[in-house]
């Protein structure tokens, strides 16, 4: 057993999450509270009612989330919404969310975990978003269609490929995620190919245009990564089992 104030406070250590201004609506750190003492953590991608169900079932008393419960404007606790929030009050489950601090993290981040998940070593970052870069960029060094087995070999039913670049990939930058506002800058950073969740339809054009390898391997599977690590890493700290709540999201 730990004391929920000891195990927020290593979350919002090892994510950084005072340093990262994050998109309006992520409130990162402690959403939803417990009666203050936790015996499992738990780790899922979604703020949802299926995972705050399974989380229940399996007696989980901290669940790590990548999008939290509060994207959406502030409305009446009524129906999906009060039934969030009762399996939570009856399970005794606190809720921590954790977004771009755990997209950039250099470490446990989604990107950097996919970088090293598929082979490549990540060499630097771009894409600032309030003076934080939120991508990364490695070096390859091989062809597409090898890079495109590695990611089918670990994203089986979602990599979607754009394949307008160069055969020989050189340059590859990672965004887990959605990655369209990536698209415009690769050129300039002196990148190729862009691995990342979903895009949007008009940028087929401009891979063609612009001569682009790009692969979506899924939002939802690009951002298993990280929270995974943070609960991994936190259950150990504190002495606790934790658990990953898989949905199965084909986005």
């Amino acid at each position: 057993m730990a004391r929920l104030e000891d195990i927020t406070a290593y979350c919002d250590e090892r994510t950084r999450r005072r340093e990262i201004t994050d998109f309006p609506g992520a409130h990162n750190g402690l959403q939803f509270g417990n009666r203050g003492a936790v015996s499992k953590i738990g780790a899922a991608v979604d703020a949802g009612l299926l995972p705050f169900r399974e989380a229940a079932a399996r007696g989980i008393q901290f669940l790590i989330v990548h999008h939290g419960m509060f994207w959406t404007p502030l409305a009446p606790v009524t129906g999906p919404r009060f039934e969030k929030v009762r399996v939570l009050l009856e399970a005794d489950c606190a809720v921590y969310g954790s977004h771009l601090p755990l997209d950039l993290h250099p470490e446990i981040g989604n990107n950097v975990l996919v970088a090293r998940q598929i082979g490549l070593e990540v060499e630097g970052s771009f894409l600032e978003y309030e003076g934080n870069p939120v991508a990364k960029i490695a070096r390859a060094g091989y062809s597409r269609a090898e890079l495109k087995e590695r990611l089918r070999e670990h994203y089986p039913d979602t990599v979607t490929a754009i394949e307008c670049g160069p055969e020989r990939v050189e340059r590859v930058a990672i965004l887990t995620g959605s990655g369209s506002s990536a698209v415009d800058h690769l050129r300039a950073a002196g990148v190729d190919t862009l691995i990342t969740g979903e895009l949007k339809q008009n940028i087929f054009n401009q891979a063609q245009e612009e001569g682009l390898n790009l692969y979506c391997c899924g939002h939802y599977a690009t951002e298993t990564h990280g929270v995974r690590a943070l609960a991994e890493e936190t259950a150990a700290k504190f002495g606790l089992a934790w658990e990953f709540i898989k949905i199965d999201c084909p986005l």
